[in-house]
């Protein structure tokens, strides 16, 4: 990377005097999304760590931006969520260090590059880890923090790659801090990115604003993953399939086939199974979709559309040797939220371990199973099943 002289174009930086000393070498950056889409400046530190810059102008340095992203991302560790690493105040000039990500937007993978109708190719198993990997990070955010924290902008342009292909979710402007026992968020306008807000934000009669506006807006994100194009698109060569959504919702209940160019029969599994997480997650009410399903359905080996019913919910919480990554405490904290239903059933391989069982129960033989079995155990699928009727 060269080193750049100071100058008149370079007056930003400069100002920030703690950054600049930390700073080796940098290269300003025309075009956020030829690299990460991070901010204003690629940086190499003194101590050899490469970092990304993000200059906010005056309109945004002065307002809720700059204090949104340091509230949140700073209380934030997480493997799927960018890491803030400092930040700079200078009158009104501040700015925002986060570590580089090497691969780049999200988005580039499944779109083809504007002008070029060229695809970055990734393999749908790449896709789909990455995939798993925002679903988690969202969790994070929604779950494992002291504050719960709603993004409100979950998108394939706010999701970046690693050098290991390792998703971070990032860009928190938008983001709202709130109690974890906080289920509804009063605000007076609607804030996201359109064709991936969810309907209550803008209508006020489906219902409550909650984290589920993230849920819906990663079901957007699944949605145009699993089909690698911009879920509306006018230009597309058959006028049925301009709104992806609406087709591929239609295909499947109608029990069509759903392939994709030269995907093989796996890959196509594959697709089809992100295509029906992400149908799970749009449903137009927030009362509709099952609340605790989404970070661990994709990960279940088999699953179909049905219409969901008030007495019963299903919470995937590790399959096909995914146990190792889907931690034992994670489950058990998920199965204890449960504590207004009774368990009917846990199985793996087909075997029942539990019937009838309250949730703290239930726990309690998770973590047998988890001690018996070893973290890194080829557990098939574990179904909590619970009934509100029971």
């Amino acid at each position: 990377m060269a080193s750049t002289s100071r100058s008149d174009s370079d007056d930003y930086l400069s100002s920030c005097e703690a950054i600049y000393n930390l700073i080796e070498q940098y290269v300003w950056v025309t075009s956020t999304t030829a690299w990460g889409g991070m901010g204003d400046i690629q940086a190499k530190l003194c101590s050899g760590h490469f970092v990304a810059v993000k200059m906010l102008g005056k309109s945004k340095a002065n307002g809720q931006e700059f204090i949104n992203e340091v509230a949140t991302i700073g209380r934030i560790h997480h493997v799927n969520v960018v890491q803030l690493i400092g930040f700079s105040v200078d009158g009104s000039k501040r700015a925002l260090i986060y570590d580089f990500m090497p691969n780049g937007l999200f988005e580039k993978y499944i779109f083809s590059q504007s002008g070029s109708g060229v695809l970055i190719s990734l393999s749908y198993e790449k896709i789909f880890q990455i995939a798993l990997g925002v679903a988690r990070g969202i969790e994070y955010l929604h779950r494992g923090c002291d504050m719960q924290i709603l993004h409100f902008d979950i998108k394939p342009h706010n999701i970046l790659l690693d050098e290991n292909f390792t998703p971070k979710v990032s860009d928190f402007g938008l983001a709202r801090l709130c109690p974890l026992d906080n289920s509804i968020v009063s605000l007076t306008t609607a804030r996201g990115t359109i064709g991936y807000i969810a309907p209550e934000l803008f209508y006020k009669n489906i219902g409550g604003v909650s984290y589920k506006a993230d849920v819906y807006s990663f079901g957007m994100l699944l949605m145009e993953t699993a089909g690698r194009r911009k879920n509306l698109n006018a230009s597309i060569e058959h006028s049925s399939q301009i709104y992806f959504p609406t087709w591929v919702y239609d295909q499947l209940s109608e029990g069509n086939d759903i392939n994709m160019g030269d995907a093989t029969e796996e890959e196509n599994k594959i697709m089809r199974k992100m295509i029906i997480v992400a149908l799970w997650c749009i449903q137009m009410k927030p009362s509709e979709c099952d609340k605790y399903m989404r970070p661990y359905v994709i990960s279940k080996p088999e699953v179909t559309v049905t219409k969901r019913t008030e007495e019963d919910e299903f919470l995937i919480l590790a399959s096909d040797g995914l146990w190792d990554v889907i931690s034992n405490e994670m489950a058990c904290r998920v199965v204890n939220k449960c504590l207004d239903g009774r368990i009917r059933r846990i199985s793996t391989h087909g075997e029942d371990h539990v019937q009838s069982h309250t949730a703290s129960e239930a726990a309690a033989v998770l973590a047998d199973l988890a001690m018996a079995r070893g973290s890194k155990d080829n557990i098939s699928v574990i179904v909590v099943a619970l009934s509100k009727t029971s």
